[in-house]
């Protein structure tokens, strides 16, 4: 059954001039626009009025492909909890103060690259972290930082969540097969 499945996509697919990589970016659409009415409608039955960051931590964390988008969900996680931990903790030891900016996010970027070592989204850690203490100093309260640093964590976290989800049960509904290397032949047998 799986072989005519295939075999009737395989020419449908030729019949309409799409490659494998057509196919993938169709499925990737169709992953982010699930996942965006997921974030969307549950983030405002709750009342939560600016869900970019969880959209935006959806998209990052949606791939076409499950592996992929468990590799993307796992750096933007780290990162993000590397930039809430070192924004908290700026926030609480030097206050709402302005010049607390540049020091937690060199800090940041260095436990981030040097100590988590997730290249892929390292600039997650300081865009947190940046989150987290303008937040303390826009509202002129380190509590307030925190409390809005975060929510933001927690939109974040969401929104991979449902990313990776939607990723997950996409590849399980829509089958895509990796199409096969042709053969290569050996020099006895070009001739």
């Amino acid at each position: 059954m799986a072989g005519k499945h295939s075999q009737k996509a395989e020419a449908l697919m030729k019949r309409l001039g799409l490659t494998y990589e057509h196919i993938i970016a169709f499925r990737f659409a169709i992953n982010v626009a699930i996942a965006t009415t997921i974030v969307w409608v549950t983030l405002r039955l709750i009342h939560d009025t600016n869900p970019i960051w969880a959209i935006a931590s959806m998209v990052a964390a949606s791939d076409p492909e499950p592996q992929e988008a468990g590799r993307m969900f796992k750096a933007r996680l780290s990162n993000v909890f590397v930039g809430c931990v070192v924004g908290l903790a700026f926030l609480l030891i030097g206050g709402a103060n302005g010049w607390m900016l540049p020091l937690a996010l060199g800090t940041t970027v260095l436990i981030s690259s040097l100590v988590i070592r997730i290249k892929t989204m390292w600039r997650q850690a300081p865009i947190t972290s940046a989150v987290v203490i303008a937040a303390g100093i826009t509202h002129s309260s380190a509590t307030t930082g925190i409390e809005y640093g975060l929510h933001k964590v927690g939109e974040v976290v969401f929104g991979c969540l449902v990313g990776l989800f939607v990723s997950w049960a996409m590849s399980k509904l829509w089958l895509i097969q990796v199409p096969e290397e042709p053969a290569k032949l050996s020099p006895q047998e070009k001739k």
